[in-house]
Formats: structure tokens, C-alpha cells, sequence
């Protein structure tokens, strides 16, 4: 792909996000979602492969799917109040088609099933807009729809993906995968504060998408795909593998890391709405995540690759750490002493 195309659909992803969380009207902010859809389209079938073609037109039909429903539900509200407008959803059916569509351009459980496979036939950098990027627009929605939505419905969703983002999981070798099913949990942490708390819900997404870039960008850096070759890397950069192991445990959400921040003030505020069994289910689940974070972490640090491997031990190389990497690992690490300075502004 030419220089000049790579910019144009950045261009046009950067145009698709602004115009979706800056938009009143919800004919604009469907245009912003056509528009981030059809310039990454290009970007994952790039390499022309045909898990790639095959990701991309899962890609498509989802997301057209998904536009239709938000498009029927801002009509349908339309038509029985006369409001155009994102905040003045009160039609109970357009709240239920509206609360699915978002759901389905997320990847929520139970319409999750595209995210993985999507992802695994993507480009690291795809996939890292596929996870954050591409996310920002349907949860912008969300926030300014917040009061209107099924909270009922988004309460059982978040606990579902919670519980399949942890589960299916666990068995899974290919990194990209297991990042998947990782956004996957984390949107289940998001779903169920929105109701409630939903700065809370724009602090976790924050959160989570510095987090996942860091990973990615890690990735990215060693050529990592697998678990396998991730095995190997110890040896080619300590100092790279030391900070993905941080930031893992920081995306699983241990206590003295970034990560633990937004769960435990999504726990706090659900006790004090009286959800103490959804607050304790939730918790319970994300130790399923916990697992995968785990191996991913002691697959890139503790272990030694076996004699028999496969894949060429590599040299450690005397390249530097790529600076942005190396602040975002920071900050992925290191943001929780700040937890003092975030409620009042909640």
C-alpha cells in the first residue's frame, strides 16, 4: 500500500471519529460510523491474503448490520417523537435496538463472535486500531445515550462478555486472539457502569486503550504473533519483555497498577447502587482473564525456549527501546497514585 492511500485512510478514520463524537444529530453521527468503516477496510485486507479478505468482509457485514440497527433506531424514535437529536432517545424500542447495534459494533457479548476472528486475520497495527480507535466513536454514543439505554440489558451483556472474554480465552495460543477476547472482558467492565457512572466508563476505555497500545506496539516491535515466538524473545530484548510483562498484569488489573485503577472504582460505585451481586459476578469472572494475562506474561519472560524449538533463537540486538513504547509502559504501570485527584471530577 502507497504512502499516499495510508494517508488518505488514516485521514478519513481521524474525519469518521470526529464527526461521530462531535455530532448532535444522529444522521451525522451514522456518517462518521459509515465513514470510520469503509477507510479500515482497506487497511485490514492489505496484505491480500485470504484470512485477511476473509476478515475484512466479516468486518463489513457486521458493521453494515450494525449501522442499519442504529439507523432504524434513530428513525423509529423519529418517528413517534420528532427528535433527531442523540440525547433525546426515549422511545423504549429504539433504546433496545440502539442498546444491541452499539453492542454489535463493540463486539458485546453475545455478539462478539466477529471481533476475534477479525483481529487474527489483521495487521498488529490494524488490530490496535480495531481495539481502540475503532471502538471510540460506538462508546461515545453509549455515554451521550446513557440515560436512555436498557440497563437491565447492559448488565446481563457485561456480565456475559466478562464471563466469554475470560473463558474463551484460555485455550487460545495466538496472541492477537487472546487480545481479542481480552477487549472483549474489559467492554463487560465498561457496559455495566454506563448506566451509573458514565465518566467512569470514558476513564476505563482511556485506560484500556493506553494499555493495549503499549502491548501492541511491544508486539509490533518483536515481531510476535504467536505464543511460541513469543518464547524467544527474552533473549533479543530483556528490557522490551520486562515492560510487556508489566503492562500485562496491568491490563488483568493488579492491584499496585494502572489497570486496578478504573475496576475499583467501577466496584465502589456498584456497591453503592446496590449491585453487590453484579459487582462480586464481575470480579469473580475477570480472575477467568487473569489466567491468559498470566501466560502471556510467563511465556514472555519466565520461560526458556526448549532445545527442540521450532523457531530460531534470536540475537539480542542493541537497538533502543522506541521512546513512545517506553512512556506509554510507564504510564501503563505507574498512573495509580493519581486515584486520589479522579472522584471529585467524577
Amino acid at each position: 500500500m502507497t504512502p499516499q492511500a495510508k494517508l488518505v485512510f488514516t485521514a478519513s478514520l481521524l474525519l469518521g471519529t470526529t464527526i461521530t463524537i462531535s455530532s448532535n444529530h444522529w444522521i451525522t453521527a451514522w456518517a462518521g460510523l459509515e465513514i470510520n468503516t469503509l477507510a479500515i477496510l482497506p487497511l485490514i485486507s492489505k496484505s491480500h491474503h485470504p484470512r485477511a479478505i476473509e476478515a475484512a468482509t466479516k468486518y463489513f457485514l457486521v458493521q453494515a448490520a450494525a449501522s442499519a440497527l442504529v439507523l432504524f433506531s434513530s428513525m423509529t424514535n423519529a418517528w413517534y417523537t420528532g427528535q433527531w437529536d442523540i440525547t433525546q432517545l426515549t422511545h423504549p424500542t429504539s433504546c433496545l435496538v440502539l442498546t444491541s447495534a452499539i453492542a454489535m459494533k463493540l463486539g458485546l457479548a453475545p455478539f462478539h463472535f466477529w471481533f476475534p476472528e477479525v483481529l487474527q486475520g489483521s495487521p498488529l497495527i490494524t488490530g490496535l486500531l480495531l481495539s481502540t480507535v475503532m471502538k471510540f466513536p460506538p462508546i461515545t454514543l453509549l455515554f451521550m445515550t446513557s440515560q436512555s439505554l436498557n440497563h437491565a440489558l447492559l448488565t446481563y451483556m457485561a456480565i456475559l462478555s466478562t464471563a466469554l472474554g475470560g473463558w474463551m480465552g484460555l485455550n487460545q495460543t495466538q496472541v492477537r486472539k487472546i487480545l481479542a477476547f481480552s477487549s472483549i472482558s474489559h467492554l463487560g467492565w465498561m457496559a455495566i457502569i454506563i448506566s451509573y457512572a458514565p465518566k467512569l466508563t470514558l476513564l476505563n476505555f482511556y485506560l484500556y486503550a493506553l494499555m493495549t497500545t503499549t502491548v501492541f506496539l511491544t508486539l509490533n516491535s518483536i515481531k510476535t504473533l504467536k505464543l511460541s515466538t513469543l518464547m524467544t524473545t527474552w533473549t533479543k530484548t530483556p528490557a522490551l519483555s520486562a515492560m510487556l510483562l508489566l503492562t500485562l498484569l496491568s491490563l488483568a488489573g493488579l492491584p499496585p497498577l494502572t489497570g486496578f485503577l478504573p475496576k475499583w472504582l467501577i466496584i465502589q460505585e456498584l456497591t453503592k447502587q446496590d449491585m453487590i451481586t453484579a459487582a462480586i459476578m464481575i470480579s469473580i469472572l475477570s480472575l477467568l482473564s487473569l489466567f491468559f494475562y498470566l501466560r502471556l506474561a510467563y511465556c514472555a519472560t519466565i520461560t526458556l525456549p526448549p532445545h527442540t524449538t521450532n523457531h530460531m533463537k534470536q540475537w539480542r540486538t542493541n537497538s533502543p527501546i522506541n521512546a513512545i513504547i517506553a512512556i506509554l509502559a510507564v504510564s501503563s504501570i505507574m498512573l495509580l497514585p493519581i486515584s486520589p485527584m479522579i472522584p471529585p471530577a467524577l
